[in-house]
């Protein structure tokens, strides 16, 4: 048995704990904002190597690669297209050394960074060929599967779903940021849950739901996390809040949600749905460790 097909069985008898942020806690080890994480891989994996053993250790059975922004069309913009292959090997293979046999490795694909045409002038082909590349090449280093994230264009979800589908992913997770809106929530380009998630499970997604929303509480995403279960299509749903909304405290990113309020809401989570819950933006080890006693292995 693969270890995709081992994590669907896993997640057919039992809910399963992912891991924190990954950026702001290299943020914390001194990278810089606006400088790209995934150099880290190559330039200072030790750091990198800290933050997944640290949610290994927290409990996380889902350690998500340090690639969220290695297409290279989000690379362009550092100089570095042409270095796609290595930094998104070099990150699955940095996750996988931690994760061993008690976590899968996630290989994390986010958004491109741009507007497909007719809203803007990237092609789809083109974009499409950036995120097959990327997922061959996190697949290449030791990824289980592939997280597709962050996203807020459904059309740009489906072809980054199909893209590592094509590329040999057995099992594609993607998820959408939500906002509040007065119409309910919603992404960026104001498409609701149903019709979002409608877009993902045709387009292949094995998992779908939501991460890093846009100021939204707890009691948020319990809410939506019961939206997304009832336009799921019977699609396990996974579910990755932020620590609250992020201040600026001194010069520095704070957010505002402990540890203790995220093991709070995670049974509140789980009685909505949700069958993997973990943490996107200012979670840290502290809080997946604080969840994980409502996780049974």
């Amino acid at each position: 048995m693969t270890r995709a097909a081992q994590f669907r069985e896993t997640l057919d008898r039992r809910p399963i704990l992912g891991d924190g942020a990954t950026g702001t806690q290299l943020q914390q080890l001194g990278l810089a904002p606006g400088q790209g994480g995934e150099f880290w891989n190559v330039d200072h994996p030790d750091r990198v190597r800290q933050v997944h053993r640290a949610y290994a250790e927290a409990g996380a059975e889902l350690l998500t690669t340090n690639t969220f922004g290695g297409t290279s069309c989000v690379l362009a913009g550092h100089g570095a297209a042409h270095r796609v292959r290595e930094l998104s090997v070099a990150g699955a293979r940095l996750a996988r050394d931690c994760a061993g046999d008690r976590a899968w490795v996630l290989g994390d694909i986010g958004p491109f960074g741009g507007m497909l045409e007719p809203l803007g002038d990237a092609a789809e082909d083109e974009v499409a060929l950036a995120f097959r590349e990327q997922a061959a090449a996190l697949l290449e280093g030791g990824a289980d599967l592939i997280l597709v994230e962050t996203m807020s264009d459904p059309a740009e979800a489906v072809l980054a779903v199909r893209a590592a589908k094509a590329a040999g992913a057995e099992c594609v997770i993607a998820t959408y940021s939500f906002q509040q809106s007065s119409a309910g929530y919603r992404t960026m380009m104001g498409t609701a849950a149903g019709p979002a998630l409608a877009a993902l499970v045709a387009a292949g997604a094995d998992v779908v739901g939501a991460n890093c929303g846009t100021e939204l509480s707890l009691d948020d995403y319990v809410r939506l996390t019961a939206e997304l279960v009832a336009a799921a299509a019977g699609r396990p749903v996974i579910v990755q809040p932020n620590a609250g909304s992020p201040r600026l405290v001194d010069g520095a990113i704070c957010y505002d949600e402990s540890a203790a309020q995220f093991a709070a809401a995670t049974p509140r989570l789980l009685a909505a749905g949700a069958r993997i819950v973990g943490g996107c933006c200012g979670s840290t080890p502290a809080h997946i460790a604080a969840m994980a006693p409502h996780f049974s292995r």
